[in-house]
């Protein structure tokens, strides 16, 4: 199958990222603004006035950095929080001594909030904890005790990060979840769009090709006779509702991208038993399927599957050619339960006991060894001239089996 491949754009977490922009230009100009209106009880005015003339060209300059979380990445935000951290720990070379011991605010003041905000909405909660934990060991050392105005401000700019943070990680969760299910509704409305089509146009010429045959007969009725096989195969495909699932991948700390692709089943993931058995769906084998999914370990859908064909090998080599089949799965909290039906003359009592004296031992290792190594069982019943039923069972769990079903 082609790779096709959709990109989201996050729609909870652009709104944060403008909010974040004005609030950088905003404490800027309050930043300055406080220093305008008390700039004469500086003891070195101009350690301020150059720590100033750097925040501005760096809150403006970097203004695009803030724009997305791609542009915003882990070297820009070491950067800005540096920025930060550097303008507290100037605050007591620059501010009188006084003015520090009081409570006065740091030369960047709330702008610090900013850099540490960049941090919980690039990479959530943890990020926030990190930053603001490293701005408020800057907070003590300016103040040079843990006073109570200092505790209660970083307090504050902790938790609020750490809160924005946390919810930044629930909306791009609930995010992908969106995402998944969306591509989820697309992925069917097409696969019932085919539906329609092939129903309305290949299926109706199948069926009207083995019609003509019959009615014609010799090669044609064989011809027919095919053409019936794959008209009930292809509506069985059709109709079973075989979505490929799709992988919602691409952190959030990519840039916010949420990226669906379809593709094949990964490695040692649950397997749908139902994509293994509908190939065995013929004019003369009907296939009884859930409407949803039947997951099971992919060690266990192949040796089911396979005991299925075994069984329906047994039914054309004993039952003839024009002997019909059923295939039952059942989807059971604990286990999973397939039975394979046919209308042939049955096996006489006794016959299989003879086969298996014999060395033939189709049965018995095909399809009753199969079901033992993955813990389940295989139950055939049969009565002379009212056809077989073979009834498979497999527990969900079969990882404990694993290694055995592996090596046959």
């Amino acid at each position: 199958m082609a790779e096709r491949e959709r990109v989201m754009r996050m729609s909870v977490e652009q709104p944060l990222w403008r909010a974040l922009t004005g609030y950088r230009v905003l404490t800027m100009l309050y930043a300055v603004g406080l220093f305008a209106t008390a700039h004469d009880e500086f003891v070195r005015p101009w350690v301020a006035v150059g720590y100033y003339a750097v925040l501005c060209g760096w809150t403006l300059a970097t203004l695009p950095r803030v724009a997305n979380a791609a542009r915003c990445t882990k070297r820009f935000l070491a950067a800005d929080l540096t920025v930060a951290v550097t303008g507290i720990l100037l605050t007591p070379v620059a501010d009188a001594h006084e003015r520090v011991q009081a409570g006065g605010p740091t030369l960047p003041s709330i702008w610090t909030a900013g850099a540490v905000l960049a941090f919980a909405i690039k990479g959530g909660w943890r990020w926030a904890a990190l930053a603001s934990g490293l701005v408020a060991v800057a907070n003590l050392i300016e103040r040079g005790s843990p006073a109570r105005d200092t505790v209660h401000n970083v307090l504050l700019v902790c938790i609020a990060s750490i809160a924005i943070g946390y919810v930044v990680e629930v909306a791009r969760a609930s995010e992908r979840t969106l995402a998944r299910a969306l591509e989820i509704e697309a992925a069917t409305r097409e696969r019932e769009r085919l539906a329609r089509d092939i129903h309305d146009s290949v299926l109706q010429v199948l069926a009207m090709v083995q019609r003509r045959g019959a009615v014609i007969g010799g090669e044609a009725a064989e011809l027919g006779r095919m053409a019936g096989e794959q008209e009930v195969a292809l509506r069985t495909l059709v109709s079973g509702g075989l979505v490929p699932v799709s992988r919602v991948s691409e952190d959030a700390a990519e840039g916010a991208v949420v990226r669906a692709v379809d593709e094949e089943p990964e490695p040692g993931g649950p397997v749908d038993l139902r994509a293994l058995l509908a190939p065995y769906a013929g004019a003369r084998v009907s296939l009884a399927e859930p409407g949803a999914p039947v997951p099971l370990a992919p060690v266990a859908a192949r040796e089911v599957a396979a005991a299925v064909g075994a069984a329906l090998d047994n039914v054309r080599r004993h039952a003839g050619e024009d002997a019909r089949a059923w295939i039952l799965v059942e989807d059971e909290p604990d286990e999973v339960i397939v039975t394979v039906r046919d209308d042939g003359p049955g096996i006489p009592e006794g016959r299989l006991v003879q086969a298996e004296g014999e060395g033939r031992l189709g049965v018995a290792l095909s399809i009753r060894g199969r079901l033992r190594d993955l813990g389940g069982s295989a139950e055939l019943s049969s009565v002379p001239g009212q056809g077989t039923e073979v009834e498979l069972k497999v527990p969900k769990d079969v990882t404990h089996t694993r290694g055995k079903a592996e090596q046959r």
